[in-house]
């Protein structure tokens, strides 16, 4: 069976056909080119219409909170719930869980803080040592066993209250588990880091006095 020869467009529909697959080369030099200096000024308005979603700005202490109560309370859960069948000892566990928590600060929450913060050092003041280097794991471990131990005494003296309330003796009215060990080592880290500011500001102010004297 012979085909069907195509019948020729007519000539105006030749042409614009030809002018619909015409590309605009300036038209895409322009764009490829396009800087702030050399495009138009556009509303904020205008810049609106094009975000599905309004952008939602998180204060820098919100974010702090957030992330040291997340992963303090990772810890908790890999670490106390984990392997907490596996270490009777309690004194075991609050050490293994503290340097646990001392890795994860260093290793991990720290460099969030780093790749999150616009400017750069911005988030600087959420930590107790700053400053990236190997010297300060240790003394990043030795600050977590320190906040361990101080949230395993918060523990035990809401449980002693609780008790004597109740009247009701070799019971634990507040177990550990993952929030309220987070929320515990946040508020802790967060005094200790506004002492560590405040023992800054007194050290500057000596130091601004002493100069004026000089």
């Amino acid at each position: 069976m012979a085909k069907k020869a195509k019948r020729p467009l007519p000539k105006g529909e030749e042409r614009a056909a030809a002018d619909y697959y015409k590309l605009n080369v300036k038209a895409v030099d322009d764009l490829v080119n396009a800087t702030e200096e050399n495009s138009p000024p556009v509303s904020k308005e205008v810049l609106r219409q094009y975000h599905a979603l309004p952008k939602l700005k998180i204060a820098d202490w919100v974010a702090a909170v957030v992330l040291k109560m997340w992963f303090a309370g990772v810890v908790c859960y890999f670490i106390v719930w984990g392997l907490g069948m596996y270490l009777p000892n309690q004194l075991d566990l609050v050490v293994v869980t503290g340097l646990a928590l001392g890795f994860v600060t260093d290793l991990i929450t720290n460099n969030v803080f780093r790749f999150i913060a616009k400017p750069k050092g911005a988030n600087d003041r959420w930590m107790m040592f700053p400053k990236k280097n190997y010297v300060f794991l240790p003394l990043n471990v030795v600050y977590a066993l320190l906040l361990t131990f101080c949230v395993v005494m918060t523990y035990n003296a809401v449980n002693t209250v609780l008790i004597s309330l109740s009247g009701v003796k070799d019971t634990v009215p507040l177990g550990v588990e993952p929030l309220l060990f987070g929320v515990f080592t946040m508020a802790w880290d967060m005094l200790f880091l506004g002492c560590k500011r405040l023992a800054m500001r007194m050290v500057n102010d000596a130091k601004a006095s002493a100069g004026k004297t000089k």
